[in-house]
């Protein structure tokens, strides 16, 4: 079997310059207007709680959805946007798709049962209180009756 060369001449004149394989191949492929970043994530640790802050703008509190599952913090968005114009002349039609989902494992210190979440300014800020150490009570001798 004979592997042909696109410079070797046998190809017509022209025919490199229409479907150049090597650069077809290579190239990368082409953007289809869906996207899936991760947001920024800030977290903090105080003596009383866990704070997350996540970097959305674009988004609405509706379009959030968080949950808490066997220790597994999982904070996740979606968001559609379609615009649809009709004129005598042209007909328009505009969409994009976001989305994001990221998971935390939480610590046996903190209480999953008791998270608050605010979404502002395009921040979304989780506070996630510990819970209370229950303090060691101090050794004591037990005398048999």
């Amino acid at each position: 079997m004979t592997l042909l060369n696109s410079n070797s001449g046998i190809m017509p004149f022209g025919f490199n310059d229409v479907f150049d394989i090597d650069r077809f191949f290579n190239s990368k492929l082409p953007d289809n207007g869906f996207h899936q970043t991760l947001p920024a994530v800030n977290i903090k640790e105080t003596k009383k709680e866990f704070n997350i802050e996540f970097a959305a703008p674009g988004f609405t509190k509706k379009d959030f959805k968080i949950d808490v599952d066997q220790d597994v913090l999982t904070i996740s968005a979606e968001k559609e946007h379609e615009e649809h114009e009709e004129n005598d002349n042209f007909t328009r039609r505009e969409f994009s798709y976001n989305s994001f989902s990221r998971s935390f494992t939480l610590p046996n210190t903190v209480s999953g049962e008791k998270i608050d979440a605010h979404y502002n300014d395009g921040i979304l800020k989780l506070s996630i209180p510990k819970k209370v150490a229950s303090k060691t009570l101090p050794k004591k001798e037990i005398k048999i009756a």
